[in-house]
């Protein structure tokens, strides 16, 4: 009964709130790295003797859900979770097109066309800044622009 009173008190219950609700806004801050290694396995568990689930392209960016130093649990663009050697992993950052999108010369949709991008294209990310919902990023054949942040994955 005591434990109940103690739970049900305004102090507690305000602490408690403020504690999650600490959590819920450090989990918005996603971390993303690059694959940097020509092809990457993946694999159910974190151990080269666990299940072999997929492999990743180099170039391809994941994001780091838990980081256990030689392995690391990643989430791929479909949502997929796998583990990683960490040594396959970059700082270098890459965004990946969910969908055509434009790239334009400047953060605005009425500048100059510089490029049409096709979906599943990787291009590296020149600015981890958002401006007006535009990124900067730079095409594998040398072209950089700006692109809308929600048509790419992996910022």
């Amino acid at each position: 009964m005591r434990f109940l009173r103690l739970l049900l008190n305004p102090i507690m219950v305000m602490l408690c709130l403020g504690f999650s609700m600490s959590i819920f806004s450090l989990s918005a801050y996603a971390e993303f790295r690059t694959i940097v290694a020509p092809k990457a396995i993946l694999y159910d568990a974190p151990s080269a003797e666990a299940s072999k689930i997929y492999i990743l392209n180099q170039g391809y960016p994941v994001e780091i859900i838990v980081n256990l130093g030689d392995w690391v649990k990643v989430r791929d663009q479909l949502g997929g979770l796998s583990w990683l050697e960490s040594k396959n992993l970059a700082s270098k950052r890459t965004v990946l097109v969910t969908k055509k999108t434009e790239l334009k010369a400047a953060e605005d949709s009425a500048s100059n066309l510089v490029a049409s991008v096709e979906k599943e294209v990787v291009l590296e990310l020149l600015a981890t800044t958002n401006k007006n919902g535009w990124i900067k990023v730079k095409h594998r054949d040398g072209l950089v622009g700006f692109v809308q942040a929600s048509d790419v994955w992996g910022f």
